[in-house]
């Protein structure tokens, strides 16, 4: 299985409005249409082709968000992002299954949140969720490409202390920065635990899948799309990408790439998503294919009720001064990523380590209890679903908000460092995207060639 990275650290790199190109469709991937429309290609970028569908797709989104766009505009849109991914395959930009799964399972559990259930979602998609589950892989893939891609072209940028004082040093107060409110959180969480009895069931059960293949009376991705509870690779028979060694966990890459022979099935494997068993597909030097199936325990309601009174025991305690929230989060929290860090919440901006939020950057479950809390506060214990798809027991402490404000140099220099690093990397990426377009073949359908586009040299002469 491939790593896991921690919800709500972010990577070095430019944050740009191009990010935004990549296909408006947070929600449904592509949307279905109540206008059946006769496809066309509108425009061709390199041996690409720009589908009527694609481009009404685009706007179907937009509205499902609320948002305006200009139809005339999009296929424009979606080239650059094309210029993108040909350059991301030319460069062989890699990035991480696990990390396009953890984010459409986060964006899942979010709408699933936001429109109150399962079935709400549905309907505001017009699709299964599986269906939108689908969409939104295809869409984050190419997303995080793009990401990766721009990452590299910019790679190179750097700015000064002084070049960011000389930036904002004229500009009027009303100019600067509107830093939105944020949050500092610390959290003490208690996962319950499968029994030892419920393991063993899921073991056996993995075992007896393996002997299936491997006695010829079953076929692996068979059974993977049947049973398998990773569903971003249950689909397609359980089959991950090429994967270089460090792109999975430990406990699964060992295994993974001891295996030689395409018709045996691994041993039982754990790692921190659950139980796995694994068959080789292919190798090619130092990468792997494999398909895998995944079970994970079922833990009974009976457990979390148990995690749940406990917290309010230890909640109790901090408030009745026994010892403080620090304190309780340092020795009695199963969170590694915070437990050390006397339960604060944190990831790295720019490089830079902070543990300021702001509230849409938070665990949506977190977020909607912290938003009730006054500082210093410590909240009711409650059920969270973490960034692996797991139930935890957590009790929330807000240690400080920060309300918005303009940014100020000494307060928020960080702020102010990424504006004029963000705008030196979109003038590198858009000084890119002018030379790209001279050296790609563009075909514009007539009627298509009157918008008013971004980019000078789309219409050849």
């Amino acid at each position: 299985m491939q790593k896991y990275k921690i919800f709500g650290k972010k990577q070095n790199g430019c944050r740009l409005a191009l990010l935004l190109l990549c296909l408006l469709g947070a929600v449904s991937g592509r949307a279905q249409s109540d206008v059946n429309v006769v496809d066309e290609v509108v425009w061709v970028v390199g041996d690409d082709p720009i589908l009527l569908s694609e481009v009404e797709d685009v706007v179907m989104q937009a509205k499902t968000h609320n948002a305006t766009v200009e139809r005339c505009k999009i296929p424009e849109q979606l080239a650059v992002q094309k210029l993108y991914l040909h350059q991301a395959a030319i460069d062989s930009v890699e990035v991480s299954e696990s990390d396009i799964i953890t984010a459409v399972n986060e964006q899942i559990n979010y709408y699933t949140q936001v429109y109150g259930s399962k079935e709400n979602f549905e309907a505001m998609a017009h699709q299964s969720v599986q269906q939108v589950r689908e969409n939104m892989l295809r869409t984050e893939r190419d997303r995080q490409l793009i990401r990766q891609e721009q990452y590299k072209l910019t790679e190179n940028v750097k700015v000064t202390p002084a070049e960011v004082r000389e930036y904002f040093k004229d500009l009027p107060a009303d100019s600067l920065p509107l830093i939105a409110t944020q949050v500092e959180v610390q959290i003490i969480t208690r996962q319950p635990q499968p029994t030892r009895d419920e393991i063993s069931r899921v073991e056996e059960t993995l075992r007896e899948y393996a002997r299936r293949v491997n006695e010829g009376e079953s076929e692996f991705s068979t059974l993977a799309r049947f049973y398998s509870e990773d569903a971003g690779s249950a689909r397609n028979g359980g089959e991950l990408d090429y994967m270089g060694k460090g792109q999975l966990v430990p406990e699964f890459a060992n295994v993974a790439f001891a295996l030689n022979d395409p018709k045996k099935v691994s041993k039982v494997v754990r790692t921190e998503f659950g139980y796995h068993i694994i068959q080789l597909i292919d190798k090619m030097g130092d990468r792997v294919k494999v398909r895998h199936i995944l079970l994970k325990p079922q833990i009974p309601d009976s457990a979390y009720t148990l995690r749940l009174e406990l917290l309010d025991s230890i909640a109790a305690d901090i408030r009745a001064g026994k010892y403080t929230f620090e304190e309780g989060a340092t020795k009695l929290s199963d969170d590694k990523d915070t437990k050390n860090n006397k339960g604060l919440l944190s990831y790295n901006e720019g490089g830079l380590p902070t543990s300021r939020f702001k509230m849409d950057e938070l665990n949506a479950d977190v977020a909607k209890v912290v938003e009730k809390l006054e500082v210093g506060q410590i909240s009711e214990p409650f059920i969270m679903t973490n960034a692996k798809g797991y139930k935890v027991c957590a009790i929330v402490k807000l240690k400080n908000r920060i309300d918005e404000h303009r940014a100020s140099m000494t307060e928020d220099f960080q702020v102010l460092h990424d504006v004029v690093y963000d705008k030196r990397c979109e003038e590198k990426l858009q000084k890119w995207v002018k030379e790209k377009i001279k050296n790609t073949y563009v075909r514009i359908k007539p009627e298509w060639r009157a918008c008013d586009f971004e980019f000078d040299g789309w219409i050849k002469q």
